[in-house]
Order: C-alpha cells, then structure tokens, then sequence
C-alpha cells in the first residue's frame, strides 16, 4: 500500500518560511501531479497547490500565489512547498495527495481527484 507522509511543519512568526516535505512508499512521486491541501481549525479543506508533469507550471491558490512554491526533486522523491512571507492565516494543518491524473495551473485541485494522502502536518503562524 502506498503511503504519503509530509514532514517539515512548524510554528513560525509571520513573515517567517518553512519548507515541507513530500514522500510516498512505494511510489514514484515526480510520475504523477502531487498536490498540497490545507485545512484550519473550523474551515473545509482548500487546495493550495499541485505541481503536475515535466515543467509545467504549478498551480496556486489566491492566496498563496506569489509566496508558496512547489517544486520536486526526483532523484530523491520528494516534493516540496516552500512557503515564505507566512501570514496568521496560513495556519492550517497541510496535506500532501498524490495520484490525480492531471494538474493545471489554472485549474483548482479537487480532492476527489487524488488517490493517496498523507496524515498532514501543522503549520502554525503565531507572533
């Protein structure tokens, strides 16, 4: 069975960085779009990024675009989002899914559209 575990969650103050981390057993991750949802207390779970095949460009949300960047790194398989200039609002807990058959940089991940999830990471903005 595949499994999905995402790594590199934190408290950082606002305007701070972190960088998460995607892997997957078993699993080749750069052959498939993998994609990074978040959660927060209270609210639904929003796709914020997916990063798709070759050098297509990734998608963002709104909200992140501009301070969120997905990128790969296939000899290790790993993929991760760096997140920079963080603000109170990005905290949320965050997902990593893989096994979507497409990802589009214009085009909102739909979560029935991924197969394999990790059990998330926090990340915590807090001053």
């Amino acid at each position: 069975q595949v499994q999905v575990v995402e790594s590199g969650g934190g408290l950082v103050q606002p305007g701070g960085s972190l960088r998460l981390s995607c892997t997957a057993s078993a699993f080749i991750l750069h052959d498939y779009p993998t994609a990074w949802f978040r959660q927060a207390p209270g609210k639904e779970r929003e796709a914020v990024s997916c990063i798709g095949y070759g050098n297509a460009d990734p998608y963002y949300s709104d909200s992140v675009k501009g301070r969120f960047t997905a990128s790969r790194d296939a000899a290790k398989n790993i993929v991760y989002l760096q997140m920079n200039s963080l603000k109170l609002e990005d905290t949320a807990v965050y997902y990593c899914a893989a096994g979507a058959p497409f990802c589009h940089a214009s085009k909102t991940p739909l979560i029935a559209e991924y197969e394999y999830w990790g059990q998330g990471t926090q990340v915590t903005v807090s001053s």
